[in-house]
Parts: C-alpha cells; structure tokens; sequence
C-alpha cells in the first residue's frame, strides 16, 4: 500500500482509478504528482500495459484486496458502465472474501489444536480457558493447567506441533550452562523471554515462548556466539523459573549469586593475557584467595546438598577448554556447570586448602577431609580425593558426607528371609558379621541400622570409624586419624581394653585389622565391619588370601551380607505392562531356576513396571 504501483495507491486511497494510459506520465501526475506506474510486471512478462481499471475490493470497515482490469479489448478507455460494474464484483467479492478469511482464519493451526484433536480438551473449554486468561492477566497455559487439569506434557506436545520445535520443560535439576549465562543480564532475558538451557556440540538450545518470533530470534543471534542454534518452545513461566535457577534468583539477587560470580569472572578473564600459557603464570592471574573462586566453591557445595548429590565432580579440561562441573544425583552424574578454563588452578588450590592438603603436590594423588561449618552455613562433612590427569590437570572428587540418624532396619528393602536370617546373625554374643559390596552401596548405613536394632541400655558397643558419618545416642563412637598412627587396628586394641559387647570397625582393609577381629570375637565379642568384595562368598576368598587362619575364622564368621544400592522406579511415572513369556524365562534364568519360590508364576495377571520418565524425576524414570 503505497504511491509506488496503481493498485497500491487505490489500497491506500480507497477509491476506484479509470487510466487510459499507464504509460502517460501527465495522466498519471494528474491522479497524484508523486504516483508511479510500476513496469516491473510488464518487464518481467513482455506484456503491455495500456489501459487500466482499479477499485479497491472492500466490505463494512475492512479492506480486502484490489481488482484490476487492464486493456480494454476495444483499445479505448474503460467506459462508466465497466467502472459500475467493477465496483459492484468488488462489492460481492467483499462479502465473499471475508466470509472465507474467517473460515480460513478458523482452519488455522491454533496453538493448542492438539488438546481438542487429542480429546484432550473440548473447543468449548479451550474458549472459556482463553477467556479466563484474558481477565485474570494470566497465559493460557497456566490456566490450563490449573483448572482444566491439563498435564504439562500434553500442553508441551501441542506447542511442539504448532511450533514445529522441540519443547524443553522446567525442570530443577537441569544442569547450569554456565559458559552460555556468562555476561547475560537476567532482565534482558526475561523482557525477551528466552534463556539458553545446553550446548551439543557446536549447537546452543535455546528455550524460547515463541520460537517464531524473529525479533528474539535476532536478539538471541547477537548475544550467543554460537555456529548452530537450535530454536525450542518453552512455557514462559518455565523460562522464568529457568533462568531463576541458573541465576539463583529465587530471591533478588545478593553477592554470592551464579549471576555475580559468572559476571566476576568474565571482568577478570578481560583483564587476562590471551597468550598466557604458563600454569604458574595463569596462577598468577587467579588465585584460590580470590573472593570469586571462594563463592563459587561454597555456592558449588550448596547446590549439591540443595540437589541431594552424593559426589561433586571438578573436571578440568587440557589447555584452553572450560572445566566442568558434574554432580551424582539417584546414582548417575549429571552435570551442573562450566567454568573458564582460566579458574581450574585456583578452585583445585581452593579445595586443597579447605582440607589440609598440599597445593604444591600436584604429582600425587591426596585425600582430605573438609568441616564445611567453618565456610558456610552447613552442618556437613566432605571427603576431598585428588587425582593427577593429563595435561598437568589435577581432578578433585568431592563426597558429601551429611550428619543423619540411623534407617531402621526393617525400612533397609530386604526379602523377609534375608532379613530374618541377618536379625539371627546380629542377635548372637560373639563373632564377626560383615557387609561387603562396592562403594557407596549402603555398608555403613545397614551396619549403624544394626547396631540401632540392638543398642540396649545393657549392650556396651563401640565404633570406629572413617570418617563418623551416622550418629547415635548410646554408641561410643570414635573417628581413626591414620595421619597420627591412629588406625582401624589401634582403635580395636584400644576397645578391647574398654569392655565392650560390641565392636563396630569402618573397614577391614589390612591383615592386622582383620587378625584383631577374630581374635576379638573369639574372646566373647560381636564384631561388625565391612569390606569391599563383589560378592558374599568371594569375602571368604579375600580373608583367606590376607593369610587368615581356616580354622579360627571358621569359628569367627557368623555370616556375610552382601550389598547392593539400586535406583527404584519413580512412583509418579512409572507404568505396568504384562511381559512376555521370553521376558519372565528371562528373569528365570537370572534367579538361577529359583523365580517360582517368590511367588510368580507366568499368567494373564502377571505384570512388571517399567520407567517411563517425567519432571519429578529428572526425566530419568527412576
């Protein structure tokens, strides 16, 4: 609609042209003195214009269209009655053509046609939830959700058909893309509503609220230096809630935020030489009494224990890529975030400090021990493992080791007959029991859930361990400094003069360790302890090979419990099927023959779960 074509000007003016021709520039001046007859038709198609006819198609307020007759079959001009006549079609056409723009308009794709299609939802409360939202100033979705009981996922699906993009749901588990919020500033993605959630490779997904809308999409271009983006949808209380997480803005922003350490770090990496390859010199730079190193190694554990991780992974990288950050959550790491390659040197050193270690060891491997009380405001221990790696990197494993009260014993998941005969076993006044399996697979916890089943006001029990994880009312309990020459085999020779009923030892790893257990439980005394062997009858095996007596330990053991911790299906989302006969021969195989003495027979009712995944469970099903 504008001075550059007829038909454009009859849009703009709204009344109808009769031209001779096109071609005369008087004729055309007269209409209006900046009007240009556009010859880019006639050129492309040879044909020529002469004689013109225009009106503008219109109905009640809206404008529809143009009709446009040229050249007169006579040669002359259109007449008065071809003008009539003109204007009548374009009166009919007005009616007609709006009729079937609000047809076609209704035929659309909608955002949520999925929900009605799917039977979901019906098109009369789909109108009344849009209403609703209007009112009450709120998205469609959330109205949705809330009071028409429409899960997330359905409501994702749909938005991905409409969009023709993936759809990324809000999930407080996701890993903070920390190398891609680096410098972003939170208000700027919220006016925009986007936030990027994951680098693959050389692609950046970015959640978006409309991924269609090519002014975001630009911004999104000019602030991630990124080869391939990947446009998702996302719910816009979903982005929010996303960039809340990756910033830790679910109160205003204070200093010791992501967003302020993140922001501290990129001013620092510009004052940085670029060709710095010197570890020393890089050390030099950033240092572990930097306050932004010390922020982010406290922000680092807080989140862990926020996330119920039971490890913190610090991977640097070699040379100039970002380290990261994973955490172990349910059993299977995950990652959190990623640092500039330039901090890897200080957070190590900063680690090292907080447990006692040497920072100019770097050859070896060290272990230490960190009372997180004295950095922040958590009542929790840490066990600090450093492991030399290519690329004179060091890598620092972090266990988390929280203060807590004993699981009872029946709550520990056993079959009725392994927990009866291990209630036997630990009900007898002398000898040695034993839980084995690898680490992090529940040997301390079942033992204390033991000695919680039989700590009386009459039993006398002692414990050693490394470090006191579990406390308990009524158990002496000891931590062995092997820095000292404070061991397993010194506590023991020690609670052997200190009348005890019952010892409980961390870890027999050594024969001393081992050879004063059974003598201990030859001379009237419960011993508990663990070891880390695969199996129950391959414990036999191991002791043997430390040089154990036969005979005495034939007389010593009581019994083995092996361990395993296993991840259980998420109650929320997991689903019953009913397997297949191979299945079922399947799990036969796999009890050794021994399935039908649990109770299970192959028929129509017989039925197993499997993890399907949803929000609560991280998408994993478990």
């Amino acid at each position: 609609m504008t001075n550059g074509s007829i038909a454009g000007y009859c849009a703009r003016a709204g009344r109808a042209l009769n031209i001779k021709d096109v071609y005369d520039d008087d004729e055309i001046k007269k209409i209006l003195p900046t009007l240009k007859f556009d010859k880019t038709w006639d050129q492309k198609t040879g044909y020529k214009t002469t004689q013109m006819l225009v009106a503008p198609i219109a109905y009640e307020k809206y404008l529809l269209g143009v009709i446009q007759l040229i050249n007169k079959q006579t040669g002359n001009r259109f007449t008065h009655e071809d003008q009539s006549s003109v204007l009548n079609i374009a009166q009919v056409l007005g009616i007609a053509l709006l009729k079937n723009k609000k047809a076609s308009q209704w035929a659309k794709p909608a955002k949520f046609d999925y929900l009605v299609t799917g039977s979901i939802l019906s098109n009369k409360d789909l109108s009344k939830a849009m209403i609703k939202a209007r009112k009450e100033k709120k998205s469609v979705e959330s109205v949705l959700m809330f009071d028409y009981d429409v899960s997330k996922e359905d409501i994702g699906k749909s938005l991905s058909d409409f969009y023709k993009a993936r759809f990324i749901p809000f999930n407080d588990k996701m890993p903070i893309p920390g190398q891609l919020i680096q410098g972003l500033k939170t208000s700027f993605l919220e006016n925009n509503v986007f936030v990027p959630v994951v680098q693959a490779g050389n692609k950046v997904l970015v959640a978006m609220e409309n991924p269609n809308f090519l002014p975001a999409r630009d911004a999104v271009k000019r602030i991630i230096p990124a080869k391939g983006i990947e446009f998702c949808v996302s719910l816009r209380d979903d982005i929010f809630e996303m960039i809340a997480l990756f910033f830790d803005i679910k109160k205003p922003p204070k200093p010791g935020t992501i967003e302020d350490i993140l922001g501290k770090m990129e001013t620092e990496m510009e004052t940085e030489e670029e060709d710095t390859d010197s570890e020393l010199e890089m050390e030099g730079v950033v240092t572990e009494e930097d306050s932004v190193v010390v922020q982010l190694v406290n922000k680092m554990v807080l989140d862990a224990h926020a996330r119920d991780a039971s490890d913190i992974h610090f991977e640097p990288c070699q040379g100039k890529e970002n380290s990261v950050i994973r955490f172990r959550i349910d059993g299977a790491c995950q990652v959190y975030q990623t640092i500039p390659y330039a901090y890897k040197g200080a957070v190590i050193s900063r680690l090292k400090i907080m447990s006692n270690l040497d920072i100019a060891e770097k050859r070896l491997p060290q272990d230490g021990k960190i009372k997180f009380k004295k950095y922040g405001p958590l009542d929790i221990e840490l066990r600090v493992a450093t492991i030399p790696t290519a690329g004179r990197n060091e890598d620092v494993v972090v266990r988390l080791l929280p203060a807590g009260e004993s699981i009872p014993l029946e709550k520990m998941g056993m079959s009725e007959r392994n927990y009866d005969s291990f209630v036997d076993m630990i009900s007898k006044p002398y000898g040695i029991v034993l839980v084995v399996g690898p680490t992090g697979s529940g040997k301390t916890t079942t033992l204390h859930a033991a000695l919680h089943h039989i700590n009386k006001p009459e039993t006398k029990i002692w414990t050693a361990e490394d470090p006191v994880e579990i406390t308990q009312k009524g158990l002496r309990q000891v931590q062995v400094q092997p820095k000292i020459g404070f061991d397993f085999a010194t506590a023991m020779r020690a609670f052997l003069r200190a009348d005890p009923d019952v010892i409980m030892v961390g870890e027999m790893r050594d024969h001393e360790t081992v050879s004063i257990g059974i003598e201990a439980s030859l001379t009237g005394h419960l011993v508990f302890s663990t070891l880390h062997t695969n199996s129950a009858p391959e414990t036999i095996t191991r002791l043997l090979d430390m040089g154990m007596d036969p005979f005495n330990f034939a007389d010593a053991l009581i019994g083995v419990l092996a361990k395993r911790l296993v991840r259980t299906l998420c109650k929320d989302c997991k689903e019953t099927y009913h397997p297949s006969r191979e299945e079922y021969d399947k799990l036969v195989r796999a009890y050794d023959g021994n399935f039908d003495a649990l109770g299970l027979e192959y028929n129509e009712d017989f039925s197993l779960c499997k993890a399907m995944g949803c929000p609560k469970c991280g998408k994993t099903g478990y």
